[in-house]
């Protein structure tokens, strides 16, 4: 019983077993860990609209492309570390594995760091940018500056809860995530319902919840040592680990930098329609995260089986693999789609009671719906090139239909569909433009997996021959 209880919250080798097996003990615990990170937003929002209204749920909704814009840098260590964390322990590279660690956790609180001293400073600015609502602008700021105020808390638990899902540890980040979000549902309560502290309170909320999270899976990676060695020597950077690091992650980076800046400028689209309009893509975009969270959660198990499983030079288990997480992704999504379209009017009320924001966010979510199927294609393929160590495509990808496919396709939208009800357009612009752009990048991943470069990317020599 003791030896299970170990193997349930140590790392977990994906080179040996079904790979159909592996991948569902890993991912379920995964899954469930995901969804429970995204409550923490989802429960500000729900909080925020019933207990503080509209225009505070709107002021939330506007920060969030600035947030995501500033924590690109978290992407690319966390990608990066990631790719080298399960390679190194799937060929058993303990030494690497340790330094790579942490060197990663010294590039997180230095990046913190610089966030904090840019985002706090610049924060009206940002907002000003986006052309927030004036009857919001107070509120957003408030938030904004109080989630950078603990935004080390915010990298050091992405960064350390992605090392241990790279050494094949599923279940404690998702227990982690499982306390301290009970823990930001009871300050959310405390500080917005019982405090009157509005917004302000959901952000503190949020961040102390993180912080707790850090600290947590921190102490959890330190208590590894049988599979990992953090000390100082080890927190010493390496020229070369560093360098590499940031070579398999900065394509991951600059591509959420790109998709973050592009979410930016939608943001200032939606902000141009009125704060019913932000409040309704808020409460839309809650809704899209924990529906896309199967999707991401495939591609990162994935990602980390192919990782181990090439430092393994196991490249038949990766064939395997693959298919059997297609298969199981595309059928999630086909049942996620049947849920959204049933009950969708439902969980718009969640977060507001106004009549005309529900009608609105029932349409969105209906345009919204096919988008999951092809985003589930492509988190497949994108996390099976991404777990060998191709990151580029990715990049280019993403990139392609965002920059030239995505924002321009908003705009015009928007213009070709002004009218008296919306003099700045459509709101249909900001989620049709969003799903044809899901779509191309579906089928350009699955053509660029097709071409199979992605192969020969693995950071330990191979010694036996590639399959097709």
């Amino acid at each position: 019983m003791l030896k299970r209880i170990n193997a349930l919250f140590g790392a977990q080798d994906m080179t040996v077993g079904k790979p159909m097996s592996a991948l569902l003990r890993f991912s379920i615990p995964l899954l469930i860990g995901n969804l429970a990170q995204q409550m923490y937003s989802t429960v500000d929002s729900i909080i925020v609209g019933h207990y503080v209204g509209d225009q505070a749920l709107s002021a939330i909704g506007t920060t969030l492309p600035i947030i995501n814009l500033l924590l690109v840098l978290f992407i690319a260590i966390s990608t990066g570390a990631g790719i080298m964390v399960a390679q190194y322990y799937g060929a058993k590279a303990k030494e690497l594995l340790s330094r790579s660690i942490g060197n990663a956790m010294i590039l997180v609180l230095i990046s913190s760091l610089g966030v904090m001293a840019v985002g706090i400073p610049l924060a009206g600015s940002l907002l000003k940018l986006t052309k927030t609502p004036v009857e919001t602008f107070g509120m957003a700021r408030s938030y904004l500056t109080i989630i950078l105020s603990g935004v080390v808390g915010v990298g050091f638990y992405n960064i350390v809860s992605g090392i241990l899902r790279g050494l094949g540890n599923s279940v404690f980040p998702l227990l982690t995530l499982l306390l301290t979000s009970c823990l930001n549902i009871v300050l959310d309560i405390w500080f917005v319902a019982g405090l009157d502290m509005g917004v302000a309170g959901a952000a503190l909320a949020t961040i102390i919840s993180v912080a707790v999270s850090a600290v947590l899976c921190i102490i959890k990676l330190c208590r590894m040592k049988e599979v990992v060695k953090i000390d100082a020597a080890n927190l010493v950077p390496c020229k070369k680990l560093t360098g590499q690091l940031l070579r398999l992650g900065l394509p991951a980076g600059v591509t959420q930098a790109v998709f973050s800046m592009s979410m930016v400028f939608v943001q200032a689209l939606a902000n141009s329609m009125g704060y019913q309009v932000v409040t309704c893509t808020t409460a839309v975009m809650r809704i899209d995260g924990f529906a896309m969270m199967p999707n991401f959660t495939f591609g990162m198990a994935i990602g980390t089986f192919v990782g181990q499983n090439i430092g393994a030079d196991r490249m038949d288990r990766v064939n395997q693999g693959s298919r059997d997480i297609l298969k199981i992704s595309l059928t999630t999504s086909f049942v996620l789609v049947a849920l959204l379209l049933l009950f969708g009017k439902d969980l718009i009320r969640m977060f507001t009671t106004t009549e005309d924001i529900i009608s609105l966010g029932v349409r969105q979510i209906r345009i919204l719906a096919a988008g999951y199927v092809a985003m589930a294609i492509s988190q497949v393929f994108g996390g099976i090139m991404r777990g060998a160590g191709d990151t580029m495509p990715s990049m280019w990808i993403s990139m392609f239909i965002t920059v030239a496919v995505r924002v321009p396709l908003a705009y015009l939208w928007a213009w070709l569909t002004r009218s008296q009800a919306y003099p700045a357009g459509s709101p249909d612009a900001l989620f049709f433009s969003l799903l044809i752009s899901w779509v191309i990048g579906a089928v350009a991943n699955y053509l660029w997996y097709r071409r199979g470069t992605w192969r020969e990317k693995s950071l330990i020599p191979s010694s036996a021959p590639l399959t097709a």
